[in-house]
């Protein structure tokens, strides 16, 4: 994890080169969004893992907006046409479909352990403002009816529907799980209230 916008990706690539060097069946995958799609060291960066055919996978979580401005008028070419021009194996799937993006995930991560690294597009949908907690139609960057089709299209509703239409948990169990899940969260929210702040570095 980094504060630096793309900073994340070199990393990953170097991680990926030790594993080479080293011999070692790993791989490296890291996650970052459209918009720091347009950072130049993430093109070093696969451009690079290309050359050296590194066992890395780059995710791109395309959710269409770099902030507030829409991806199409930044980015001239889908993100996964420019990964293939680097030479990379690339591919793009929607993210509400949980089944599809793990497909797809396991089908290039096995590609990028192989020595061909690879790059998967998930497009993916905002509901939230970029940093904060009121929705975008709100604060006027985005139609209503935009947001309207994003909530529609929810991963968990979806995977939900399924799993019950094969009758692989029945609304009782998956609400039982619903419960187990949010009382976890609640517990967690109760320790960190409850623990006492750290103490103040003496360097501050």
């Amino acid at each position: 994890s980094t504060g630096i916008v793309g900073g994340t990706v070199p990393v990953a690539v170097g991680a990926a080169w030790s594993f080479r060097l080293r011999d070692e069946r790993r791989l490296a995958a890291v996650f970052f969004g459209d918009g720091c799609f347009e950072e130049g060291v993430v093109h070093e960066s696969m451009a690079f893992a290309a050359l050296h055919r590194l066992p890395v996978l780059f995710v791109c979580e395309d959710n269409g907006y770099a902030v507030y401005t829409p991806r199409r008028a930044r980015q001239a070419a889908e993100p996964e046409a420019v990964a293939a021009a680097h030479g990379l194996r690339a591919a793009a799937v929607a993210g509400d479909d949980v089944e599809a993006v793990r497909e797809a995930a396991v089908e290039l991560a096995g590609t990028a352990r192989s020595g061909r690294p690879a790059f998967l597009r998930v497009r993916v949908w905002r509901w939230m403002e970029h940093c904060g907690p009121r929705d975008e139609a709100a604060l006027g960057w985005r139609p209503r009816e935009e947001l309207i089709r994003a909530r529609g299209r929810c991963p968990l509703a979806r995977a939900r529907r399924r799993l019950l239409e094969r009758g692989m948990l029945d609304e009782g169990r998956l609400r039982a799980l619903e419960r187990e899940v949010a009382a976890e969260i609640d517990e967690a929210f109760a320790y960190a209230m409850r623990s006492p702040f750290p103490e103040r570095l003496p360097w501050r």
